[in-house]
């Protein structure tokens, strides 16, 4: 599902990725380790199409996407991919339940049709009652779980996530976690995530370590 073949990115003289390879099947949960510097976050955001990579070939569902131009990616972007970060994002003007729509908005969905799948997908996440509440008014395991159905709300091919629970206590790490996990057992969904968190990584279908720009075993 998705297809990375001999990525190389420097940033002026130096090289941060040197020539990474990496096929994810659909519906896998792999999680990305390596020491500080060691390129993952460079490679998620290739990945993810926020960055080009200088050489290579990155598909996702058959799209070789360095080669789409600036409307086409922010289109293929908004349509495939979710991301979560660290610390969610979310906008603070604004409600849960309107921070979930957002995709949508973007990409052109009825008012109806996002607010139903937002309702629908702030169910899944245990947040009903708190739809209605602005992000200063939830908890941080709260937010993370807004962001992650923000990340669904278009219905990815695939979900990036970059250290998504480095922010977390231990209590709503766990429940995060487990997130993941569920999302692929009822949704099918294919999740890549950085993380220097042992326990996730052990968690996940598969681990890939790097180190120094390059694929390690």
């Amino acid at each position: 599902m998705i297809e990375v073949k001999n990525i190389k990115k420097s940033f002026g003289s130096l090289e941060v990725l040197k020539g990474i390879n990496l096929d994810i099947r659909k519906g896998e949960v792999v999680s990305i380790v390596g020491p500080s510097g060691a390129g993952k976050t460079t490679l998620l955001q290739i990945m993810g199409t926020l960055d080009r990579p200088d050489e290579g070939t990155i598909r996702i569902n058959g799209i070789e996407v360095e080669k789409l131009g600036q409307n086409a990616m922010s289109e293929f972007r908004n349509k495939q991919i979710g991301f979560v970060f660290q610390f969610h994002q979310l906008l603070p003007e604004f409600t849960a339940l309107e921070n979930v729509m957002m995709p949508a908005y973007i990409g052109g969905i009825s008012s109806r049709e996002a607010n139903e799948r937002a309702a629908e997908l702030l169910d899944f996440m245990g947040l009903s009652d708190r739809a209605s509440h602005k992000p200063n008014e939830l908890s941080g395991g709260e937010k993370q779980r807004v962001a992650v159905a923000r990340a669904l709300m278009n219905r990815p091919a695939v979900i990036f996530a970059d250290e998504p629970s480095g922010s977390l206590d231990s209590k709503n790490k766990q429940e995060l976690h487990q997130l993941f996990f569920d999302l692929r057992d009822k949704m099918g969904q294919t999740s890549v995530i950085v993380t220097h968190d042992d326990e996730l990584a052990k968690l996940t279908d598969r681990t890939i370590h790097m180190k120094d720009g390059r694929i390690v075993e």
